[in-house]
């Protein structure tokens, strides 16, 4: 199985943790991976899997496989 090097993070345009995120992981030097869940909502599925059910961003997935919820513990709920 091939080993990701890259993380995937899930954002959305109105959130500003996201733009907390992205800022931090460019300081950090990280290579990411973004998808903006307000130009492919069909991927509300996979962040609402990996976050127990909650349509939340951003969601950051770790080259291990780990993931962080929000930016520190805060993000923007977009339940309806």
């Amino acid at each position: 199985m091939e080993k990701k090097t890259k993380a995937i993070m899930y954002s959305h345009p109105t959130c500003g943790y996201c733009d907390l995120m992205r800022e931090e992981l460019i300081e950090k030097n990280l290579e990411f991976e973004e998808i903006d869940v307000s130009k492919t909502p069909e991927k509300w599925k996979e962040i609402e899997k990996l976050s127990g059910g909650d349509r939340i961003t951003p969601v950051l997935v770790n080259p291990d496989g780990s993931v962080e919820i929000g930016f520190r513990g805060i993000g923007c709920n977009y339940n309806s």
